[in-house]
């Protein structure tokens, strides 16, 4: 089996086929093949996966995920306009959550972290030099079930 760039699904050069891995419980799909870069939490190769049709990188032990700015609003947009509705509260931004510094995965600079500006009360850790952003588990998830301040044109905050 054999990973293209810019695709969710493996080929196989024999038969041809198409190999789509199952989603996991994150709705990450894990296409397997090592990247280069290792997790800024574990310090483990992270490796290639998909989820909602975009191309990630996602480590195996702590599930975070490593993704590129312009794939992040992509993402988000495209799962939160297929999400029925918020179906969580949003829990309060943690303070600690702040506190923590990581090295980005490419070019081993501090990842600036911050508080995310959208919905889901979550900490972002940011390379603004390799435009990336890191994900850590769940909070891919908080973002796309939270409330926001309008959905299908009414106040889910009233």
């Amino acid at each position: 089996m054999r990973l293209e760039e810019d695709k969710d699904y493996l080929n196989c050069d024999y038969c041809r086929s198409m190999y789509f891995p199952e989603a996991n419980d994150d709705g990450v799909r894990v296409l397997g093949e090592p990247a280069y870069e290792l997790c800024p939490v574990c310090e483990i190769p992270l490796v290639h996966a998909a989820v909602g049709g975009q191309r990630i990188l996602h480590c195996g032990r702590c599930r975070g995920i490593l993704l590129a700015v312009p794939v992040f609003v992509q993402l988000i947009d495209d799962l939160r306009a297929h999400h029925d509705h918020a179906s969580a509260i949003a829990r309060p931004l943690n303070p600690k959550d702040l506190e923590r510094t990581i090295r980005c995965p490419r070019c081993h600079g501090p990842m600036d972290t911050h508080p995310y500006g959208g919905p889901g009360n979550i900490v972002l850790d940011t390379c603004e030099n390799c435009f990336l952003h890191w994900l850590d588990y769940g909070e891919l998830q908080r973002i796309v079930r939270a409330p926001d301040y309008c959905h299908g044109g009414e106040s889910l905050l009233a």
